[in-house]
């Protein structure tokens, strides 16, 4: 079905949602506090490692009264004090927090610490990341690669308009769950309170995704992240990230003066969406302007319906063979075959860590009401 002009209601409907659910998790958060230092590493069985990080691991975890499923990102304290990370952390803790109530965005049902651990207790998602799959097929068909970068330009213009940037957009923060949905994850280097127009100075982010002007040290825009749109978009379609090269400097060298090179075997649409993400200057970047609106009104998304897609009502194109919650085929063995950390059970007593993550626990409402207990009058 062809976009129509109602369009960018879709966005401001998002939007108005946005504002309800932050008023209403930040209304009873205090409510809420007294039932999340009870959670605690023991109400979970770990089952296996999923996934990894500079500062730990990612678990998949099974609520021992509840039942559910969980991912769950246990993180060194000391480690993340040593690398002077504490900022970067509580602001993904933050995002998380805006009430992230999103299709294709993991969200937070939990997150505590203990005197060595942070714990964030996340949405299970077991489809596999799109840079696994992209490893074994090489590169999607076009009509995939479309539906994959519809999903996330929503994702992404839904963080716009709580005024997050995301600036981490590259295939292993992209998962896909079990119905073949993109899920965002990894909020760890999102900067909040930059709305369109603001700017930016801290050089983050991953080489091959790296837009220009974050190289030249400039500052930069929200329009940073569909340059890294375009460069997955890229990836999908041609199997490598757009201006690669195995050296990094000849890769920045690439990414900074060379013609953008747009080989044959893609449409016509596909190209143009291409040269206008993979716009060097950002202030003429598709996006810069009016944000998510500019991409849904391109023709390469012309038979996209945004409010079906919104809805989860377009088939995915791709469905991932996976037979129920524990099924970790389509998760890269480099994490599965690993052990699981006894760490994880931290009993240790109080390190001096412990005190540089205050009030960094918190309580889903959706889990408050499935807690039988209640908070005790003092």
């Amino acid at each position: 079905m062809t976009v129509t002009q109602d369009r960018p209601m879709t966005y401001a409907k998002m939007r108005g949602l946005v504002s309800f659910f932050s008023v209403f998790f930040f209304f009873f958060l205090p409510l809420f506090v007294c039932f999340s230092v009870r959670i605690k590493p023991s109400d979970f069985d770990y089952l296996r490692v999923i996934g990894r990080g500079s500062f730990g691991k990612v678990l998949l975890a099974r609520h021992r009264k509840q039942g559910g499923y969980y991912a769950v990102k246990v993180l060194q304290k000391q480690a993340i004090v040593k690398h002077k990370e504490q900022r970067h952390v509580m602001s993904e803790r933050s995002v998380l927090l805006k009430g992230l109530q999103h299709p294709f965005l993991v969200g937070l049902h939990f997150s505590f610490q203990t005197p060595n651990m942070l714990y964030f207790v996340l949405d299970y998602v077991n489809g596999g990341e799109l840079f696994y799959h992209l490893q074994r097929e090489g590169s999607f068909p076009e009509l995939r690669s479309a539906f994959y970068a519809a999903e996330m330009a929503m994702a992404l213009g839904y963080l716009h308009s709580l005024d997050i940037v995301y600036r981490d957009l590259k295939p292993e923060n992209i998962l896909l769950d079990s119905g073949g949905h993109v899920m965002l994850t990894d909020f760890g280097l999102c900067k909040e309170g930059v709305s369109i127009g603001g700017m930016m100075h801290t050089f983050c982010g991953t080489p091959e995704y790296l837009a220009p002007e974050v190289l030249r040290g400039h500052p930069y825009s929200p329009a940073v992240d569909w340059w890294g749109l375009g460069a997955v978009l890229f990836e999908m379609l041609y199997g490598l990230p757009p201006f690669y090269s195995h050296s990094k400097a000849e890769m920045f060298e690439n990414k900074l003066h060379a013609p953008l090179q747009l080989r044959s075997g893609v449409s016509q649409s596909a190209r143009s969406l291409l040269k206008g993400l993979l716009e060097r200057d950002p202030t003429r970047r598709l996006g810069a302007n009016s944000d998510l609106v500019e991409l849904q009104e391109h023709s390469f998304f012309a038979s996209t319906n945004w409010d079906d897609l919104l809805a989860r009502k377009v088939k995915p194109p791709f469905v991932p063979n996976v037979t129920g919650p524990c099924d970790v085929s389509q998760i890269d063995p480099e994490f599965t075959l690993q052990p699981v950390p006894a760490s994880v059970n931290d009993r240790c007593q109080r390190s001096a860590a412990s005190e540089a993550f205050p009030g960094f626990s918190f309580m889903n409402p959706v889990e408050y009401m499935r807690t039988k207990g209640h908070c005790r009058r003092r």
